[in-house]
């Protein structure tokens, strides 16, 4: 049974993406609930795939349900419709796009496909990050887990050892100014 190697770029950043492999008799349904899953979404929007080409066109959608929207051709179902039964190039490419309000769009590329499973897997599985990905809803990428770490590590706390007082008024720029106007009061004293 072949295993199908996919890369799912963020659209907005190509150096946030999640590789997941499927099983190529899977259905793209799972291949969603993966997509959702990589990327922390939750399942309670639209969602459709359109097959691509090379130029990132869209071709025929497969999608979530039928939805109340005109359609040049019916769309197939995502629960119907196996991933193998779509691959047409060994770089097979996808536009994934879910919650059609806020417009998130993924593309997916076919990277790899494997002859043999790897038993310890259960399909379909991510199997690499890579980035902090968006937030669905907000800021939960800045304020998770994520930034605790940073916190953590480099210990951003005011006044922590490393940080400078460079600029804070201290007192000193005042003493300097008191000594510079004697100096000048004396010079006006010689004058006259």
């Amino acid at each position: 049974m072949a295993v199908l190697k996919f890369r799912i770029y963020f659209e907005e950043d190509d150096s946030i993406y999640r590789d997941v492999a499927v099983k190529h008799t899977q259905s793209f349904l799972q291949l969603h609930q993966i997509i959702l899953k990589a990327y922390e979404f939750d399942s309670k929007h639209q969602a459709t795939f359109y097959r691509s080409n090379d130029n990132w066109q869209r071709g025929r959608e497969i999608s979530l349900a039928k939805y109340d929207k005109a359609y040049k051709v019916a769309p197939l179902l995502m629960e119907e419709t196996t991933i193998g039964s779509e691959i047409r190039d060994p770089n097979q490419k996808f536009i994934y796009t879910y919650d059609f309000v806020k417009g998130w769009s993924f593309m997916v590329e076919l990277i790899n496909v494997s002859k043999e499973e790897n038993a310890k897997l259960d399909y379909p599985v991510v199997v690499k990050t890579e980035g902090i990905a968006p937030s669905q809803y907000g800021t939960k990428g800045l304020v998770g887990d994520k930034l605790t770490e940073v916190e953590e590590k480099y210990d951003l706390k005011a006044g922590a050892e490393g940080f400078s007082t460079e600029g804070d008024d201290d007192g000193l720029g005042e003493e300097e100014g008191a000594e510079e106007g004697a100096d000048d009061d004396g010079g006006k004293d010689e004058e006259i």
